[in-house]
């Protein structure tokens, strides 16, 4: 075996205007979309200064995670799926749409213990699919999280005004204007509300699970509030709800799935543990944990209310703007809308808290990585937070809170969401059957692999025979890494050896049978969402998919899962099960959501990609960190960063 000689860079030498040669390394064309990065923390060791701090325990994960899962939806959901999509089978929709929700959480929590660092499903998705997919699953992220967090706190303004007794007895600092030349309703507590849980995230992140920890256990009250008492009511006047002639599922198995894909939104949130990774004491322990029981406290609560308002009340006699408020004042209970309005109040506020806080991190995993310019990647020494994205996100987000009315934007916000579980699903699969054996180098520790080339003997010939070129490999007038390297290789080439031959062929067939999975997905998916097309061609198409879904996922199954996983990034961890099953139903789920958002909602994300391409292309794809990279097989690795630390082979640390 010998050290893979091929540099995954090009070198361009540029003259300055006094002759001298200056050297720089740089990708070009579909190279710079494909470079793959390596887990953080593994072998890059940061000074302490510039760390997040580690300081959130298991409860606080569950914490940020019940709290920016359980949003004010569940307060309006519940009726208008009722009425229109599931009936009194609406409890069934919250189960299907929580185990679909569950089968992006065990990607999640796999790839977060393996690569426990700031960014979350860009921070993954750079290392399993290059630079390209993870820029664009940042920036997509990007959006929701603003949009989102705008959305939520004009949210708070209407059912913050019913405590006042209505909009018109708001204080006037505190209500809503019309602009006279505008016509834009301005929002001003929603821009405060926005301001107060920035200054909130930039004391710390431990102030702020508090925080979110006193608010989460608010409306967790309110809402076993709702349970007991509406409990109470059902089993005193007998459950009225369910006495209907429609029966149980009055709009069929297709209304209680598409039901499902509705309240499937309202489990958005769980992602928002991932990237708070690198700030939690015990990652590979307690970030599995608090997303599976996040996730499972906000499924059992769902499926409780929606069993006790749908009882209380028949499905078509459901308020839709107000089920919750209205079913307890049927029976009386008017005093109960205060509870039931400070459980929306809390909710939001949480959902608002959890909205805001991972972007600045998704910010610091970018700007860390050369993408963004490095005022997002500044952390305070004090707080230990990124401060300077934080303000950033939080002047950005009040301002499209106070000027515009962006629930027309609403769609947009699950684009990034849906687009990350993708992703990482997919991730997933390539972990598991192709995971990357190459690892980038930085320009200070190019200059080990020469010493332990020398050291082992080794060539710079690929196993399999062939001498590996970057794609757009550049001349350099000085000598270049590769030229240093090339003298070592043996004149006669060996063979390959047969082990060897047969990994390399798995892989291959691996990396083809996800590719498949992937198109055929997209084909059943787009066939069967376009209802416009005629019947013949849509069955057709989700034939072809089908039949290509199913033969990859077949051919994979069967495939051995490659041994490299066991040592990928931090091992130790939570592995998703039934691989590769269940990220594949993923896929499908998440992928069918996506098309099915509506072609208005991807004209207007187009727009926002576009510019994201743009930024790209004029600044992230220059100051990447991998543009001067050079990529050795991870075998060496352990041997080059010690040599390059200086310390001996067997070393703590």
């Amino acid at each position: 075996m010998g050290l893979l000689g091929y540099t995954k860079t090009c070198e361009n030498s540029s003259s300055s205007s006094g002759g001298g040669g200056e050297r720089r390394s740089c990708s070009r064309g579909i190279g710079s979309l494909i470079r793959k990065k390596q887990v953080d923390s593994v072998h890059v060791k940061r000074d302490t200064h510039l760390q997040l701090a580690k300081k959130l325990s298991l409860f606080d994960l569950i914490a940020i995670g019940v709290g920016a899962t359980i949003g004010a939806g569940v307060y309006i959901l519940v009726g208008t799926v009722a009425r229109e999509h599931a009936g009194p089978a609406l409890t069934i929709s919250f189960l299907i749409a929580g185990i679909a929700a569950a089968l992006s959480a065990f990607c999640y929590a796999e790839l977060a213990c393996r690569c426990p660092s700031a960014g979350s499903a860009y921070h993954y998705t750079y290392i399993c699919l290059g630079e390209g997919v993870a820029w664009l699953v940042g920036w997509a992220l990007i959006l929701e999280y603003t949009i989102g967090g705008a959305a939520v706190a004009r949210g708070i303004t209407p059912n913050l005004a019913l405590f006042f007794g209505g909009e018109n007895n708001l204080p006037t600092f505190l209500a809503r204007h019309t602009i006279p030349v505008l016509g834009i309703v301005a929002d001003p507590c929603a821009a405060l509300l926005v301001l107060i849980v920035t200054v909130l995230l930039c004391v710390g992140i431990k102030e702020s699970s508090s925080t979110q920890m006193v608010v989460t256990t608010i409306n967790v009250g309110a809402l076993l509030f709702i349970i007991t008492a509406g409990g109470y009511l059902g089993f005193k006047t007998g459950w009225p709800g369910y006495k209907i002639q429609s029966g149980y599922v009055p709009f069929g198995i297709n209304g209680m799935f598409a039901g499902s894909a509705i309240v499937f939104f309202s489990y958005i949130g769980f992602d928002s543990v991932t990237s708070t990774a690198e700030e939690v004491k015990h990652p590979q322990q307690d970030l599995p944990l608090g997303i599976a029981i996040a996730l499972s406290i906000c499924c059992i609560l769902y499926m409780l209310v929606s069993v006790v308002i749908v009882g209380l009340v028949p499905y078509n006699a459901l308020d839709p703007d107000t089920p919750i408020s209205s079913a307890f004042s049927s029976y009386g209970v008017q005093w109960a809308v205060y509870i039931i309005t400070t459980g929306a109040v809390t909710a939001l506020s949480a959902s608002l808290l959890g909205s805001i806080l991972p972007q600045p991190r998704i910010l610091l995993a970018m700007a860390r990585d050369g993408l963004l310019p490095s005022f997002f990647s500044d952390i305070n020494k004090n707080t230990q937070v990124p401060v300077q994205g934080t303000v950033a996100t939080g002047i950005f987000a009040a301002a499209l809170a106070f000027f515009m009315d962006v629930s027309q934007l609403a769609g947009m916000v699950s684009v990034g969401t849906l687009l990350a579980f993708t992703t990482v699903a997919v991730s997933v699969l390539i972990l598991r059957y192709v995971p990357p054996d190459e690892i980038p180098l930085s320009s200070s520790q190019q200059e080990s692999i020469e010493s332990v080339s020398l050291q082992f003997g080794v060539s710079t010939v690929e196993s399999d025979g062939r001498v590996f070129q970057g794609p757009d490999s550049c001349e350099n007038d000085n000598q270049s890494l590769n030229e240093k390297m090339e003298i070592h290789r043996p004149l006669i080439l060996e063979g390959v050896a047969p082990d060897k031959r047969s990994e390399l062929s798995r892989r291959k067939i691996a990396a083809w049978a996800i590719t498949f999975i992937c198109l055929g997905i997209l084909v059943f998916a787009s066939a069967a969402s376009a209802e416009a097309l005629p019947s013949i061609i849509r069955v057709t198409f989700c034939g072809v998919g089908g039949a290509l879904l199913l033969c990859s996922l077949t051919v994979l199954a069967c495939i051995k899962q490659d041994n490299g996983r066991h040592s990928f990034g931090h091992t130790g961890g939570f592995a998703c099960p039934f691989v590769p099953f269940v990220p594949a139903t993923c896929i499908f789920i998440n992928t069918y959501l996506l098309i099915d958002l509506g072609a208005t909602t991807w004209i207007r994300v187009s727009v926002w990609l576009i510019i994201g391409a743009l930024v790209y292309a004029f600044y992230g794809w220059k100051h990447s960190s991998l543009s001067d990279a050079v990529y050795i097989p991870t075998t060496y690795a352990n041997e080059i960063y010690l040599r390059s630390s200086g310390r001996p082979k067997g070393a703590g640390g």
